[in-house]
């Protein structure tokens, strides 16, 4: 079983209610990822999006690189209520901006330059594939679709909710 980084795009009112109702919450989370079974939304007009197993590399990157947003964890708990790998946290709407923001300025070359393969696995980088310098190039064909996910919910004042599952 692996552990992939997930993300829900809500609005200010439908966070508010998540927060009243965490249930409600992991009912909707299943309702939309059912609708885009049935349909590929491009990720700027998506409500759910996974990052796969490239989370732990993403939130590796990012931090390397002082990204002002935690985009792989969140920052508020949702919940105590796990979702899988942990509790589910949210970005509000103004840190979904700001990382849209940030996204936009950075490229995936950016976060990876300088990077040696053994730094993930000194790590312990999920899932410890780090044996070849080619390795680093896992994430690359996920960060633009994340950037365009992020970008789709900035610019409709979404909220986001983040969990491991």
């Amino acid at each position: 079983m692996s552990m992939n980084g997930e993300y829900l795009r809500v609005t200010p009112a439908e966070l508010d209610r998540a927060l009243k109702d965490p249930e409600w919450a992991w009912e909707l989370v299943e309702e939309v990822q059912d609708a885009q079974e049935e349909g590929e939304p491009a990720p700027a007009e998506a409500r759910h999006f996974t990052t796969h197993q490239t989370w732990h590399l993403l939130g590796f990157l990012l931090q390397r690189a002082a990204f002002p947003v935690d985009i792989v964890h969140g920052e508020e708990p949702l919940t105590t209520d796990h979702w899988g790998y942990g509790p589910p946290q949210y970005l509000t709407p103004e840190r979904v901006q700001l990382a849209a923001d940030t996204l936009h300025r950075t490229t995936y070359g950016q976060l990876v330059r300088g990077v040696d393969p053994s730094e993930l696995t000194e790590a312990e980088i999920y899932p410890q594939i780090w044996d070849t310098p080619t390795s680093l190039e896992w994430a690359d064909d996920l960060f633009t679709p994340l950037t365009e996910f992020f970008g789709g919910a900035a610019s409709t004042g979404h909220a986001m909710l983040i969990w491991i599952d």
